[in-house]
């Protein structure tokens, strides 16, 4: 990109810091009601309460915060792209999206959205969508199956009140999993006009009954969470789900020896694979859990099993408070691993960062759109 339109770029970070939010879920209802065939790749709890154009608003913004070194929103990629393997994105989506969000800058920024800006953006983000373009090939190419494979629901077991294990088998594919990825159902839920994606952690790194996943039932009423309550209630034992290959990059970094691995909720789903692999390699390990109450404590078994090798706390909010600064002094030379909802992170990054955790030693899956916990951290920071 020439140097003048570098400049163009850099001088809409204030537009894109005041506007970002707006621009995007701008894009996101033009785009929808463009090609409604592409519901089916996002989460609508997600656009609905805002977290996915905030998302997106804070990769444009730290896309053009960076343009002199694209290096800096490498790690950001990545983490995307690996979502974007998982449903399935192709290089033919990607003008689509260009399209719509050019169309949102021009509807939102108004006249000062000129012809020079909109073209310095068209070409950025040609730029951008063909390194996403390059990274997913990669991925393509060494995912254990390509596309959607037909999965058996050989068991289904109730963890909690509102957790549900799945187990599920392939005659079809092979697959070796790694402690902290995900696998996507393709769902057909009845009374809903398009297919659904969803991602569920992996709850364990053994295969020998299957592959394990857990789905938590998300709300109620006119807030109930289609797929989750699609998934408890009406897909049972013998049914079929199809699964897109295992993906994710929240993967246990085996060069750290010290890890203290923290837990909200359904956020222990992942927790709980990478707690065996921690175990089978031998590592100093402690592991922190919040939940509400007993009722809704999944894994109770396998925590208590993991509490015969390794440091357990359980920590029940109803009874003794959320998780504070108390809870994690003293373990600051650990390396970090936590999961949750998007408040849970929030506020877990904080404390840490308070107590003093090391940014670098904070590796973190939310259950929702990662950007947009990263975000509000840097926002809550300055």
């Amino acid at each position: 990109m020439e140097p003048h339109k570098k400049e163009i770029i850099k001088a809409t970070v204030p537009a894109l810091e005041a506007h970002g939010t707006t621009i995007t879920t701008v894009f996101y209802q033009n785009m929808f009601k463009k090609h409604p065939e592409l519901l089916n790749m996002f989460n609508q709890t997600n656009q609905t309460v805002g977290d996915q154009p905030k998302a997106l608003a804070f990769t444009v913004l730290q896309a053009a915060r960076h343009i002199d070194d694209l290096e800096a929103i490498v790690p950001a990629v990545i983490g995307i792209a690996h979502k974007h393997r998982a449903l399935n994105v192709r290089p033919e989506h990607y003008p689509i999206v260009g399209e719509n969000l050019l169309e949102g800058i021009k509807e939102v920024l108004g006249d000062a959205a000129t012809p020079e800006i909109l073209d310095a953006w068209e070409e950025y983000y040609g730029e951008i969508a063909q390194i996403f373009i390059d990274v997913e090939n990669g991925m393509y190419q060494t995912a254990d199956w390509d596309g959607f494979v037909p999965f058996e629901v050989v068991k289904k077991d109730q963890l909690s009140k509102d957790i549900v294990r799945y187990t599920v088998k392939s005659d079809e594919v092979e697959y070796d999993l790694r402690a902290g990825q995900y696998v996507t159902v393709k769902v057909d839920p009845s009374d809903y006009p398009y297919e659904a994606l969803r991602h569920y952690s992996i709850c364990s790194i053994s295969t020998d009954e299957g592959l394990q996943f857990a789905v938590k039932k998300e709300g109620a009423d006119d807030k109930a969470g289609v797929v989750s309550h699609h998934m408890h209630d009406d897909i049972q034992v013998g049914d079929t789900l199809e699964l897109s290959a295992p993906a994710g990059d929240f993967l246990l970094n085996h060069e750290e020896e010290k890890y203290l691995f923290i837990a909200g909720g359904v956020g222990a789903t992942p927790v709980m694979a990478m707690i065996e692999e921690a175990i089978a390699a031998d590592k100093d390990s402690k592991f922190i859990y919040s939940v509400q109450n007993e009722e809704m404590h999944p894994f109770k078994d396998e925590m208590k099993a993991f509490g015969e090798q390794i440091d357990v706390k359980i920590k029940y909010s109803d009874e003794s408070g959320y998780l504070t600064h108390e809870d994690f002094k003293g373990l600051e030379d650990r390396s970090v691993y936590i999961c949750g909802s998007m408040h849970f992170m929030n506020a877990m990054i904080k404390v840490l960062h308070e107590v003093g955790f090391r940014e670098a030693d904070i590796h973190f899956e939310p259950f929702g759109p990662k950007m947009s916990v990263i975000g509000e951290t840097v926002a809550s920071s300055n």
